[in-house]
């Protein structure tokens, strides 16, 4: 258990204070709630014996009101002070939770949606809430009142009618135990599959218009049946387990009343207990059916959170792969030398390498451009400059620093990353370009945009920069988007820019159109430029081509032209496209 609690014992140690004033406030109600059996008792038997007149009656009465005044009061202080702190505790989860995902690698979240991630944020989050609310109140509610009403049952009537009708009581231990073990184990396959579920949901949603445009409805609807009835099989499996444990657990405590009012009223007959003391043992049992059945609900809920628990630790114990080496080295200003000395990079151990003995220098205020066919590892070149994938070290340096002693935070806040796909966020335009970080104004938002050549598109919306874009982005066009995320790196204004193949939505015009406004923006940046166009490459100081990981060609792009080889295959092959393209 330890372990399990480890990551959240800052939580507990902050906050016990908290669970502790609860639980004296629950224990306190239960203490008011257990004297009024013993009062009925008192009073029962004052009347049989006719020395109870009205005005004791009406003192009892009174005395009974204000109990339940009481009652009233401390169980709102332990509402407030258990439930309350396991909505904190709800709140600190879900945060530690989010806060670890903002640092684990590109690599984490290949292989988890975003509907698994999210049932983790959402269900697992609220099954260990109501581990530490509902489960705490319960099981100290069930533990003091059963403690309690068994020693004033003993005390204050007879030991052996307590004794006897608590036989059967081993039994719910006994039955606890073993369904608890298997609530936990189909909890967390019910857990599974609806994180499963989610996530097909979520990709279906977010990928509606391809599954639209290729008249995938039906397929699509089925695979989500599947999902939704294999959730709901499991789920129905563990309610049978639920189903069958509290009947169980009611026929138990029907056993012991029974018992309690057979030998009871055994007792009463022959005199050896008062009426009195028959109604308030009889009043003390039925308290006792509350926990009975309570130490049910607790397994159930107690076995669900740490199945959950032990799903979220899963994220939680993941170690980031990409973070601040021991030695890391501050570096708030740098000049923006890259260069890759004999750098070979796989995904993994067992794959081959995407990226094979790179040798590369791209000198600061140099703009090198990046080509060759898909597959070819121009994206893997750029992707670890940023440190999104961890390069071997020794191999990628920047100003002559490994990158990898580079302080992560240092290192990306000077890099303004353009990916294939520019993410656009659920808000406006403005906010849009605005993401990196800093105070930038309305003129500075348009500046970029006007360079990104994208201003005069935003100018046409109703809304202009005050236009909500949608979720991912939606409602612009992919040229528009990728345009947004160039203007979104323009303002980062950072000493190091890479455009990863992020002008693919746009036409040959406009892009030559963009490359020419950004030239102002390289001459005094480390510029990447990574495209399929050769007229890309046409503005760089320097071009690389790439196969297959390897650096076939290299160097300025005229010399390129000038000489056999895959680029100037290229450049002939798309000059004739557009010698066609302008003959139609």
């Amino acid at each position: 258990m330890r372990t399990q609690l480890e990551p959240y014992m800052p939580f507990f140690r902050k906050y016990w204070w908290r669970y502790l004033i609860g639980a004296l406030a629950l224990m306190t109600t239960d203490g008011l709630q257990l004297v009024q059996p013993r009062l009925i008792g008192i009073m029962a038997d004052g009347l049989e014996n006719r020395t109870m007149d009205m005005h004791g009656i009406t003192r009892y009465g009174l005395i009974i009101v204000a109990l339940a005044i009481g009652v009233a009061i401390f169980r709102y202080l332990w509402r407030i002070y258990i439930e309350g702190t396991a909505r904190r505790l709800e709140y600190f989860v879900r945060d530690m939770l989010f806060r670890h995902l903002q640092t684990l690698p590109a690599s984490f979240f290949n292989q988890h949606t975003t509907g698994d991630l999210m049932a983790y944020a959402t269900n697992d989050v609220l099954a260990v809430r109501n581990a530490f609310g509902q489960g705490i109140l319960m099981l100290v509610d069930a533990t003091f009142m059963t403690t309690t009403s068994i020693i004033l049952m003993a005390t204050t009537v007879d030991w052996r009618l307590t004794v006897i009708g608590l036989l059967p009581m081993p039994l719910v231990a006994v039955m606890a135990r073993y369904f608890g073990r298997v609530i936990h184990a189909r909890f967390r396959k019910v857990q599974d599959a609806f994180s499963y579920m989610s996530g097909r949901a979520e990709e279906n949603i977010a990928g509606i218009r391809v599954v639209k445009s290729f008249v995938q409805e039906e397929p699509q609807k089925e695979i989500f049946r599947a999902a939704n009835r294999d959730y709901a099989t499991k789920f129905r499996h563990m309610v049978r387990v639920q189903a069958l444990f509290w009947p169980l657990i009611q026929f138990t405590a029907g056993i012991s009343t029974v018992i309690a009012v057979a030998y009871g009223g055994y007792l009463v007959v022959h005199g050896q207990i008062s009426i009195g003391g028959f109604v308030t043992f009889n009043g003390y049992l039925s308290m006792l059916v509350w926990p009975m059945m309570a130490f049910g609900w607790v397994t159930n809920l107690i076995q669900r959170g740490l199945a959950s628990l032990n799903r979220i630790n899963e994220i939680l114990w993941t170690k980031p792969e990409i973070a601040d080496a021991p030695d890391a080295v501050a570096a708030p200003s740098l000049r923006g030398e890259i260069e890759f000395r004999h750098l070979t990079f796989r995904y993994a151990p067992d794959l081959p390498p995407a990226l094979e003995d790179v040798s590369l220098t791209i000198h600061p205020g140099e703009t090198l451009a990046v080509l060759g066919r898909t597959g070819a590892g121009k994206s893997t070149l750029v992707n670890l400059i940023p440190r999104l994938y961890n390069p071997p070290r020794g191999q990628l340096f920047i100003d002559g620093i490994d990158v990898n002693h580079l302080r992560l935070a240092d290192l990306r806040h000077q890099v303004a990353f353009v990916p294939q796909d520019s993410f656009l966020f659920s808000t406006t335009i403005a906010r849009n370009i605005g993401f990196t970080p800093g105070e930038w104004s309305l003129g500075d938002v348009q500046k970029a945009a006007e360079i990104a050549r994208v201003h005069d598109d935003i100018a046409e919306f109703p809304h202009q920069y005050d236009t909500a874009v949608g979720e991912r982005g939606v409602t612009v066009s992919g040229g528009q988007r990728q345009r947004i995320g160039i203007a979104r790196a323009v303002l980062k204004n950072a000493p190091i820019l890479i455009l990863d193949d992020c002008l693919s939505a746009v036409d040959t015009q406009t892009e030559a159109e963009i490359l020419a406004n950004l030239r102002d923006v390289m001459k005094n940046r480390t510029s990447i430029v990574v495209s399929h166009r050769v007229s890309a490459a046409m503005l760089a100081d320097k071009v690389i081509f790439l196969d297959r990981g390897r650096i076939v060609q290299q160097g300025p792009p005229q010399e390129l032209i000038a000489q056999p080889g895959p680029f100037r295959d290229l450049w002939e092959a798309q000059k004739l496209e557009e010698e066609i393209a302008l003959a139609e």
